[in-house]
């Protein structure tokens, strides 16, 4: 279609000179017919409003130039194939090059966009970026271990023109030249579908300017901020619950990250199911390491804004807590020594027996990491704080595990921290660890008599059986331990 376009462009001539000096009528309003014949090939004749698009901003009247305007973002509704580098190079060119073009016009531009103006902004960029995609460009069809190279980004071929679409788009949403009150009616909840949408992209440069596009749609239009919310909800439910494969979560919770830090006090119980519906699930995938510092970062601004959820969170945590990912257990770790340094201590006292019955595994784990990260919560003075004030509870809880690990570890670093930390709670109080070391040596006793009986039953029961007739026709097995 470019081609055609290109192809049918009259070239000036002596007589066409002659023909506008006798007849002054003739101006930028007036198209030669030709030109205008092959402009309708490309978009409709009503949307040009006669100006020819080709021509440069500076060569019309500021009368014309909104025209003007209009009839570029019509040429650059034609999308082009990307896949073969060699085909439509001469089309590719003129249109980025009007791309350009329509990027320092916004950039520019100090008078208030008409209504045409934004409708015709509003379809170019969704021709450009909201098309259908190719299989190597989106994945949320895809299931999460289809793909073999999830950790190599997946760069467009169409970035050329994608690139300055995208800067457009961000300009003009951003231009105090638009009009948020009219231009709520194009930028509207199925445009703004369609921009989340493309945080699936596997091309992380287009997650990083969606991000940019939606952080300032957010801003700018207040009365779709509950839609947006409700949006970027079902994104992460999907994710959780269905797929378990999206590329743009760390994008989405960078975007929510700042949203949260302008939540009104009290929070919204809108904003608390959030939280406790959409984000603490989020700790469930096997993918966490790559949205977790985001994450991490939604649930502290949380915390921080109303203590009183810190014990639901934890409770979240401990629901959702890793057995056999010990990756993902120092990171739940971590993400618990922050929480616990905000946490007030009514909140503390709601979750410190299923809190440290958690905390005695982790101490007790083979993986050397997982041990050591736990052991390192009694480093932070605020949990040490914490644990001193309620640890009539706590210290029977963690005891054990601390003279396991004494005993038996097989890392000496762990070993060398359990000792410490040992030596830091009978410094805090050394009659209650005196109990603890009587209760544990008791429970070992008791142990060793429940193993020591069991092994006296099987050798019963072995004794039994061997001693008996095999039936005709069938042979006995005896089982040894």
């Amino acid at each position: 279609m470019w081609k055609q376009f290109i192809s049918k462009l009259p070239r000036k001539s002596h007589k066409q000179d002659q023909d506008s000096t006798r007849n002054p009528n003739l101006g930028f309003n007036v198209v030669n017919p030709a030109v205008k014949r092959a402009s309708a090939a490309v978009f409709p004749s009503s949307v040009i409003a006669g100006i020819e698009p080709l021509l440069a901003f500076k060569d019309v009247p500021s009368s014309e130039r909104m025209n003007l305007f209009i009839s570029k973002l019509s040429l650059c509704c034609v999308v082009f194939d990307f896949t073969d580098p060699a085909r439509s190079i001469q089309e590719k060119e003129l249109k980025r090059a009007t791309l350009l073009e329509l990027l320092e016009f916004v950039s520019e531009y100090t008078s208030k966009f008409s209504e045409p103006a934004i409708l015709a902004s509003c379809k170019m960029c969704s021709i450009n970026l909201f098309r259908v995609f190719p299989p190597n460009r989106r994945s949320s069809n895809s299931n999460s271990g289809e793909n073999d190279n999830d950790d190599e980004p997946t760069f467009d071929p169409a970035w050329s023109h994608l690139q300055i679409v995208y800067d457009f788009l961000l300009k003009f949403v951003t231009s105090t030249s638009l009009e948020a009150k009219v231009a709520k009616k194009y930028v509207n909840h199925s445009f703004i579908t369609k921009i989340i949408d493309l945080f699936d992209s596997e091309d992380p440069r287009e997650r990083d300017c969606v991000k940019a596009i939606l952080h300032r749609i957010y801003g700018k239009f207040m009365i779709h901020r509950p839609f947006i919310r409700k949006c970027i909800s079902n994104v992460f439910y999907r994710f959780v619950f269905e797929m378990e494969k999206h590329n743009g979560i760390a994008e989405l919770l960078e975007i929510f990250g700042s949203v949260i830090t302008g939540f009104a006090l009290p929070l919204k119980e809108e904003h608390k199911i959030f939280l406790w519906s959409a984000l603490v699930p989020l700790h469930k995938p096997k993918s966490l390491g790559v949205y977790f510092q985001q994450l991490s970062f939604c649930v502290t601004q949380f915390i921080e804004k109303d203590p009183k959820l810190a014990s639901t969170v934890i409770k979240g945590l401990l629901k959702y807590w890793p057995i056999t990912n010990s990756q993902k257990e120092v990171m739940f770790l971590g993400e618990l020594e922050e929480m616990l340094e905000t946490i007030n201590m009514a909140e503390f006292q709601k979750v410190m027996v299923p809190l440290f019955s958690r905390l005695k595994h982790c101490i007790n784990s083979y993986h050397f990491q997982v041990a050591e990260r736990a052991l390192f919560l009694w480093n932070n003075d605020q949990i040490v704080n914490l644990i001193a004030h309620n640890r009539q509870v706590i210290l029977p809880i963690v005891f054990p595990a601390l003279e396991v690990n004494a005993e038996n570890h097989w890392n000496q670093a762990v070993l060398n921290l359990t000792l410490n930390v040992r030596k830091m709670l009978e410094e805090m109080d050394d009659a209650l660890i005196l109990d603890c070391i009587s209760n544990y040596r008791d429970g070992v006793e008791k142990t060793n008599l429940a193993v020591e009986k069991r092994k006296l039953v099987w050798e019963h029961l072995e004794n039994a059986a061997s001693s008996l007739q095999p039936i005709a026709g069938n042979t006995a097995v005896l089982v040894t331990h």
